[in-house]
């Protein structure tokens, strides 16, 4: 290895050891490459100018990621207004009346929720509240509300739309448009697979019934009324999409503004201080993840100039040239990998690396990338690091070794899911086909 890259895998190393912040340690870890590169004289091509050139242009480049701020601000706009209680009333009105029907009251709400945000943190925070606080007074332990919570926020970001998958998209190359296709049906079958788990500790546990659920057909269809502006804002986002009206970028944008009107002009719940609070958070969190894209295009430059996913390939092809063993040791990486590293850093950092591998033997990127969300979502709920966990605890005061507890069966599912998703490629492929030909 040349000095440059030792220098590089180092600063790397250290971002975790020193617990930096990762898009901060990625500049970091770039620039150190590139200064010694440029005093040892290794390249004329290798030198400092790279690192802004990489950040800002290729940034400026990825028309798709426009469509981050605008879901994030939706996201914050659901939250903020009452978008989230309607959903709620409605989930609640459609399925709450069985044993245990508040379990699933909090999966079929994150079904419909994420078809608006493509958020499990979004999710998690907004809806969570509101589903935890319910649960817990129906008589639910508190462990058992947080977990099913954070459990069913994965399918956040499975389901389209999907802000993940458009990280994948810009660095893959895939289409967005297929991958929120292919999203669709492994995210409704996490909400099943959620489902049954409920009605099986119903029974065990003997959760309560909800006695506050709408009782006639007319009181269903009052709720339903009052949640319709809410709901049509996801035949909006998908709708215009898979017509072909409006792209995914554009689709964001027409979905944000409805949203806006929605909790101003409808529900009444978006003041000017609110909205004030609204484009605040999303500076920040757009400014984050902009600043992280930014990082991993001129740390992915570095990956790609020296190598590093040849190297990877060439590793892997000696254990196996397997694409059904190769997809094994992929989720058992990402899985692992998952318990320490957020969601943004996996993307980013480790899928350039293993992207040439991936195409080189076969594999669908469209399957792909549902395989590598889906994972990285079971991460977000897995311990000890599991940032939804983190979410769910805090804002319930419910002990994070209840949440922990509770949520191991639930995992169990997951990855049960995961591997049929990872083996039986026309559960998340065969929407494409249909959609698309």
């Amino acid at each position: 290895m040349s000095i440059p890259l030792i220098v590089f895998i180092i600063c790397f190393i250290l971002i975790f050891l020193l617990r930096l912040p990762l898009a901060l340690g990625m500049i970091m870890t770039a620039t150190y490459y590139f200064i010694t590169a440029q005093l040892l004289g290794a390249n004329p091509i290798i030198n400092m100018v790279l690192v802004p050139q990489q950040f800002l242009t290729k940034l400026e480049d990825q028309y798709v990621m426009i469509a981050i701020p605008l879901f994030i601000f939706m996201a914050h706009i659901m939250n903020t207004g009452k978008v989230t209680e309607h959903i709620f009333s409605f989930a609640n009105a459609v399925v709450g009346r069985r044993r245990g029907g508040l379990g699933h009251v909090n999966v079929v709400a994150s079904i419909i929720f994420s078809g608006m945000t493509g958020s499990a943190v979004a999710d998690a925070s907004g809806l969570g509240i509101i589903e935890i606080e319910a649960m817990k007074k129906h008589g639910y332990n508190s462990g058992f509300a947080c977990a099913i919570t954070a459990a069913s926020a994965t399918i956040g970001p499975i389901f389209p739309p999907s802000i993940p998958m458009i990280l994948y998209a810009t660095l893959s190359g895939a289409s967005i448009g297929r991958l929120f296709v292919a999203g669709m049906f492994p995210g409704i079958l996490i909400g099943i697979g959620l489902m049954i788990y409920i009605s099986i500790s119903a029974v065990r546990k003997n959760f309560p019934y909800n006695v506050a659920v709408a009782q006639t057909f007319r009181d269903v269809i009052v709720i339903a009324a009052k949640a319709a502006p809410a709901l049509l804002s996801v035949v909006i986002l998908l709708g215009g999409i898979y017509s072909g009206v409006v792209t995914p970028t554009e689709a964001g944008a027409l979905a944000a503004a409805y949203a806006l009107l929605v909790s101003v002009f409808v529900y009444r719940a978006l003041g000017i201080r609110e909205f004030l609070d609204v484009i605040r958070k999303t500076v920040l969190s757009t400014g984050t993840v902009s600043i992280m894209a930014g990082s991993a295009f001129a740390f992915g430059f570095i990956v790609a100039w020296e190598g590093i996913p040849t190297m990877i390939a060439e590793n892997l092809l000696v254990l196996t040239t397997n694409p059904t063993i190769l997809l094994l040791i992929i989720n058992i990486a990402f899985l692992i990998m998952g318990m320490f590293i957020n969601t943004t850093t996996l993307i980013v950092v480790f899928i350039p690396m293993i992207l040439p591998l991936v195409k080189l033997l076969g594999i669908d990127l469209i399957h792909f990338g549902v395989i590598i969300v889906l994972n990285m979502m079971i991460g977000l709920s897995t311990p000890p690091y599991g940032m939804l966990l983190f979410i769910v605890s805090g804002i319930s005061d419910t002990p994070l070794k209840d949440v922990m507890r509770e949520i191991l069966p639930m995992l169990v599912v997951l990855i049960i899911i995961l591997f049929l998703v990872t083996y039986i490629p026309a559960l998340s492929l065969f929407l494409v086909h249909i959609v698309f030909g």
